[in-house]
């Protein structure tokens, strides 16, 4: 049926248009075991899709809310499993956000400012938007490339901040990619560029809270640190950093209320961290490299999700300097980190 002729009755013709109909298939058939990319609109949220159609893994992005995490998705025991703690729809994100702060890009800092001032260069700032994860939670992030091969998907977001609150009057580019690798691996990495003529003091951060599905008392937690960050009463650093060894072994978290910075052990072998749901076998490993020292752990009051935070530096860094960077007028930096789902 595929060698009809063509207008001039020649059967070489039909069969040159088979042959391209069976090479075209197989390389459909191909690309559906690789990798894709593709937008889905769910519940008033823009969402790209990155997917692993060998294992049907997946990473769902919104770049309009904060370059947010909405979903890390793999097959557990022949269902979809969500092991990101997102909101269900438009409305719950609007009612939230600024609450929870859930799974968005913190930046120019993360976590918590005295009382939004801080000086810098022999100036006084006071940032006007917020005194908690920066200024980037909530903007919309523009998507400037997209690539999906056999070996990954990956997208790659930009947030082009120029000088928008005058308490941080300076100019930067936020580059956020998101890589979905095989071995349901998600690797972030972030780059900051300096695009104003003086230095600028930066802070960078992430806020993915974390759910295997249940309750975090049913979860084990494991990190290596060296120090945690005292707090005071306004969880700010009161300036000591005080010998830390808990949770160096797997340790339940039934009952454990955490809100707390920890100095990570740079020496310890990875994973830095790990998060472990001993009666599904499922595992949920964290790789930040040395760009981020400091781990924030937070467990919500509602226990069905915890908040695990690859950070540059503690919080109040503009205030106390610890793991405060600063970039030269037209210098970068590139932060990563790399969550491993195993099961």
């Amino acid at each position: 049926m595929f060698f009809s002729t063509c207008t001039n009755g020649c059967v070489r013709c039909g069969a040159r248009r088979y042959l391209e109909y069976f090479i075209n298939l197989v390389v459909r058939k191909t690309f559906n075991v690789a990798f894709s990319i593709s937008p889905v609109s769910q519940e008033g949220l823009d969402i790209i899709v990155l997917k692993d159609n060998s294992t049907g893994t997946e990473v769902q992005v919104v770049p309009a809310h904060g370059a947010m995490l909405h979903a890390f998705v793999v097959q557990h025991k022949g269902q979809p499993l969500n092991v990101i703690d997102s909101y269900k729809n438009i409305a719950a994100l609007k009612a939230d956000l600024t609450n929870s702060f859930k799974n968005v890009k913190l930046s120019p800092f993360a976590c918590r400012m005295t009382d939004r001032q801080y000086n810098w260069n022999g100036q006084h700032y006071e940032i006007l938007k917020s005194d908690i994860h920066g200024l980037l939670f909530d903007v919309s992030f523009e998507l400037v490339q997209q690539t999906a091969i056999e070996s990954y998907a990956a997208i790659t977001l930009q947030y082009t901040y120029r000088a928008d609150d005058a308490g941080y009057p300076f100019n930067y580019d936020c580059l956020v990619e998101y890589r979905l690798l095989p071995e349901h691996q998600l690797a972030v990495t972030t780059t900051l560029e300096n695009h104003s003529h003086v230095p600028i003091p930066i802070m960078d951060g992430w806020h993915p809270y974390f759910t295997t599905g249940g309750s975090i008392d049913a979860l084990e937690l494991q990190f290596a640190a060296t120090h945690l960050v005292a707090f005071n009463e306004k969880l700010l650093p009161t300036g000591q950093l005080l010998p830390y060894d808990k949770f160096r072994q797997r340790s339940t978290l039934t009952g454990v209320e955490l809100d707390n910075s920890f100095l990570r052990d740079l020496a310890k072998p990875a994973p830095a961290a790990g998060l472990y749901d001993p009666e599904k076998g499922l595992a949920i490993e964290f790789y930040p490299d040395a760009s981020y020292p400091v781990l924030q752990v937070y467990t919500p009051p509602h226990r069905r999700s915890i908040a695990v935070e690859c950070l540059s530096g503690a919080p109040d860094a503009f205030n106390n300097k610890i793991g405060l960077v600063q970039l030269s007028p037209g210098e970068s930096k590139t932060f990563r980190t790399t969550y491993k789902i195993r099961q």
